[in-house]
């Protein structure tokens, strides 16, 4: 489970270790796994005490009070270029003004640095057969744990982060805010619902008898996010990543306005469409070639390569 250390004090959920994290002292970096001009985020691997670390480091937007506040003699500027009219400079906001937000994946594993390294991507058109000879065998030996997810379900972590609960076993589900979302830019609103139910890894696992669950995760996941933080449900994208970053199933709620890389055609499915398409026919996704990209270090590609569902 990622925390997050920009928070004055905290230690590990899963209690994997028990050092307080107060700074960066005593981190050996490693190296720059990736970094994402667009996002403005920095993925690095490092090690603590002997562990590996990803450690993410992310430009945060700029809040209208903080930017006033710059605009002080807090700020220091050095001049880079001068042109006419047109000025271009270094600029050092006080440290109080210029945080970052942080994420810290501690003890991380391999399969954690290679989530967050740079590397090639691969386009894979997955057929329902493809699914359980080659990707499930995978999801069951494989994946990331979700030891993470069990722990909010059962209250053991970020119980006060959660903006709604509907308790049912069956259509229940937890809605908190991701953990990408500062909370405070209502443009970049993100949160997560993640379903009580631990029998249904991902989309593929879907068919008519969870039309209920899905049912209920759209009408009370958006009727929540309209009365907590006043955005209506035309201002609220909901949808299901294929293949989703961990197999346990939930529906992401980001606002219209956020630009989120997770958005891509070859990964995001709209929770209305998801509906209907089950609805049209129960087994749609048991049964569709779904197509969706794989990185190239990852075990799962080349098992797909081995079973020749990627064109070379």
């Amino acid at each position: 489970m990622a925390v997050e250390p920009n928070a004055k004090k905290r230690k590990s959920d899963d209690n994997k270790h028990s050092t307080e994290i107060l700074s960066f002292a005593g981190f050996d970096f490693c190296k720059v796994l990736k970094n994402d001009l667009r996002s403005k985020t920095a993925f690095i691997h490092s090690q603590f005490e002997g562990k590996d670390a990803v450690i993410l480091m992310e430009k945060t937007a700029f809040d209208a009070n903080i930017v006033q506040e710059m605009l002080t003699e807090k700020t220091e500027l050095v001049e880079t270029l001068k042109n006419d009219v047109y000025s271009t400079y270094k600029t050092f906001p006080d440290k109080t003004l210029n945080g970052m937000k942080t994420t810290l994946i501690y003890p991380a594993t391999k399969q954690h640095i290679a989530k967050y390294s740079e590397q090639e991507f691969h386009i894979v058109q997955e057929s329902g057969e493809d699914y359980k000879k080659v990707t499930l065998p995978y999801v069951k030996n494989k994946a990331l744990s979700n030891q993470w997810v069990y722990n909010i379900l059962n209250k053991e972590t970020e119980a006060d982060r959660i903006v709604f609960e509907d308790t049912c076993p069956d259509s229940g589900f937890i809605l908190l805010p991701d953990m990408k979302w500062d909370r405070k830019d209502m443009d970049a609103l993100y949160l997560q619902a993640l379903v009580h139910r631990r029998d249904i890894l991902s989309l593929r696992d879907l068919d008519q008898s969870h039309l209920p669950l899905l049912k209920n995760i759209l009408e009370k996941g958006l009727s929540a996010i309209k009365e907590k933080y006043g955005i209506p449900a035309n201002k609220v994208r909901s949808y299901l990543h294929y293949q989703p970053s961990y197999y346990h199933l939930h529906v992401h709620f980001a606002h219209i306005k956020l630009d989120n890389p997770g958005f891509e055609a070859d990964r995001a499915h709209l929770l209305t469409d998801v509906i209907e398409n089950i609805e049209m026919k129960s087994l749609y996704y048991k049964e569709k070639t779904l197509v969706f990209k794989v990185r190239e270090d990852d075990h799962l590609y080349k098992a797909f390569l081995e079973h020749g569902c990627i064109q070379k």
